[in-house]
């Protein structure tokens, strides 16, 4: 199938683009990568009447640092995650979990605020960006808000944005020391059965702090594991503290049936991934 007709703006500021939003009172979708919003245009499950195209607003394609802020614009595509050494350095999980998004031509194109507004419960991008703390910053007809990861899902799919609000930039704080993650697809680069990121912080005694745990594909959005991180704090990661961790992940999951596994399935893999990202966090803090 082809997309139903509708308008097409390409504005030259974020203000432009916010205006055109506006003025069709929730029936316009702005396009960015256009990865997730183009197939369905095609499959006609969205019908809009405009496309807002910002993608001549190159302010929105920046990648800036201040002190141990790093801000991410939302037009920064995947591909330049995998490449900077600038992201290396500084959001080492996303430099690392963008390499299982997609293939070579999604990677091109795709964009760390489209992905945050699609909202797939299986993504990556948003599971990273819950685990690592990230606020985003929208633009709207009232001025701009800054919205926590932890409050921007209201559901599958579904953010708290208004329908004249665009994501313009995404920031992050001072990246945790050490990393994990681990997520199981049924292919290469597939949408996420489950996915897991585990981080924190370890001291000169080996006790670890700021442990925080983030699942992915086990409810209508990524979800922290609040529990089983603030039971790990001051903790060695002993196998004992894991398996606890792994049991609480049990609480905060939901998990779906699809086409890619049951939700039994799902549910008996939770402390299974959180346990093996755990042990690798842990291994990690030794090196």
């Amino acid at each position: 199938m082809k997309p139903a007709a509708f308008a097409y703006h390409r504005p030259s500021s974020v203000e432009e683009a916010v205006a055109q939003l506006a003025g069709y009172e929730g029936q316009a979708r702005v396009l960015a990568g256009g990865q997730s919003l183009v197939p369905m245009l095609n499959m006609r499950l969205w019908r809009p009447s405009a496309l807002v195209d910002i993608n001549e607003l190159d302010e929105l394609d920046e990648i800036t640092v201040d002190g141990d802020r790093t801000v991410l614009g939302a037009l920064v595509r995947y591909a330049t995650l995998e490449r900077s050494e600038l992201v290396a350095e500084r959001l080492p999980l996303l430099a690392r979990i963008v390499r299982h998004i997609g293939d070579r031509q999604v990677r091109n194109r795709g964009t760390v605020g489209g992905a945050l507004v699609q909202g797939d419960p299986t993504g990556e991008m948003p599971l990273a960006c819950l685990a690592l703390g990230a606020v985003v910053t929208a633009a709207g007809p009232g001025g701009t808000r800054r919205i926590p990861l932890t409050d921007f899902y209201a559901g599958s799919y579904a953010t708290v944005l208004e329908l004249d609000e665009l994501v313009t930039a995404v920031e992050f704080p001072a990246h945790p020391e050490h990393v994990a993650f681990a997520e199981l697809c049924r292919k290469h680069n597939d949408f996420a059965v489950l996915s897991v990121v585990a981080t924190g912080n370890r001291g000169a005694d080996g006790r670890w702090s700021d442990v925080r745990i983030a699942l992915g594909g086990v409810a209508d959005s990524p979800v922290l594991v609040d529990a089983a991180g603030d039971g790990l704090a001051g903790t060695l990661l002993a196998d004992a503290d894991l398996d606890k961790a792994a049991q609480a992940a049990l609480d905060v999951v939901d998990p779906p049936t699809d086409v890619r596994a049951s939700a039994e399935y799902r549910r008996h893999l939770v402390p299974v991934y959180v346990r093996r990202v755990l042990t690798e966090l842990r291994e990690a803090g030794a090196r």
